[in-house]
């Protein structure tokens, strides 16, 4: 196989990859219209059977063998059996979902996740294609991709008053979430975007519109 036909496959696994990502943009949506029990209720043991066959597919071989007929080609360099045993980007996700819904106002997680799902997925297929000048540890391009669609997020998330204010912390957390998609290597930014652009939103409100309920939504 030549250079450009594996570079070729492995973007069109890239694709395929960041489709499945995007069905996760049903979580912050339905979080929208479910209280925080139900979504928890919904959201644990889905996380518990992806974390578990994660588990099984890193520790018994017969699994990790199987995993990986079937799966393998949608797999991660990094999260290959044979490269050491790490969870996978999906299991990640869904703990990533856990975490910030038991911590954040939900005003703050449909807009931090929904920019980790959107957002993740520009900078992934505008830096794979079109990356060419780099940028901490990826490429402007697809940091631009990633920063721009998450402005686009911010615009139109949910807010609790719709005060000018709101827009300009979701812009000023969007831009850390850059930063931190950008230039956290050794952290799965399925965990590293959402969290960062969680709490930084969490302070600036308390900072800058300490009179908002957070909690308005649930």
């Amino acid at each position: 196989m030549s250079e450009l036909q594996s570079l070729e496959q492995n973007y069109g696994a890239e694709i395929v990859r960041k489709g499945i990502h995007l069905l996760s943009l049903s979580i912050p949506v339905l979080y929208y219209f479910l209280p925080k029990p139900v979504a928890l209720s919904i959201l644990l043991p889905l996380t518990l059977a992806f974390l578990l066959s994660d588990v099984a597919r890193l520790f018994l071989p017969s699994v990790g063998r199987l995993y990986d007929r079937l799966f393998g080609w949608l797999l991660r360099t990094h999260e290959r059996n044979d490269r050491g045993r790490h969870l996978t980007g999906a299991t990640y996700v869904l703990v990533s979902a856990v975490v910030c819904v038991l911590i954040f106002p939900k005003v703050i997680v449909i807009t931090a996740f929904a920019i980790l799902i959107i957002s993740d997925s520009a900078a992934a297929l505008i830096g794979r294609r079109f990356g060419r000048r780099p940028f901490l540890g990826k490429s402007l391009e697809g940091t631009s991709a990633f920063f721009l669609t998450a402005l686009a997020v911010v615009a139109v998330a949910p807010k609790i008053a719709y005060l000018p204010g709101e827009y300009l912390i979701g812009g000023a957390a969007a831009l850390l979430g850059t930063l931190v998609e950008a230039g956290t290597p050794g952290i799965d930014d399925n965990l590293s975007i959402p969290l960062s652009i969680g709490c930084a939103m969490w302070i600036l409100y308390a900072l800058f519109l300490p009179a908002v309920d957070l909690y308005r939504l649930g």
